[in-house]
């Protein structure tokens, strides 16, 4: 019997610097990655997570399903 592998909606924040792109996904402490180009750093961070995750569940732990999430850009004048 093959175990179905579960699905998971994760918020990833993506930054942009001189070096490339870095990307982390908050829900998941201490995940995170980069990359070159934007393409590069997607694929870099669903590694992350996949592995992240991995290991969580090798060790007994649980993620935990979000089912809604919120990012918001705000400018603020100081």
């Amino acid at each position: 019997m093959v175990n179905e592998m579960e699905k998971y909606t994760l918020p990833v924040l993506i930054e942009n610097d001189e070096n490339g792109y870095f990307a982390s996904c908050p829900t998941l402490q201490g995940c995170y990655s980069q990359g070159e180009t934007y393409e590069e750093v997607l694929e870099n961070i669903k590694n992350a997570i996949k592995l992240h995750i991995e290991d969580i569940e090798e060790s007994g732990g649980i993620v935990e399903h979000i089912d809604n999430f919120s990012f918001a850009a705000i400018e603020v004048t100081a």
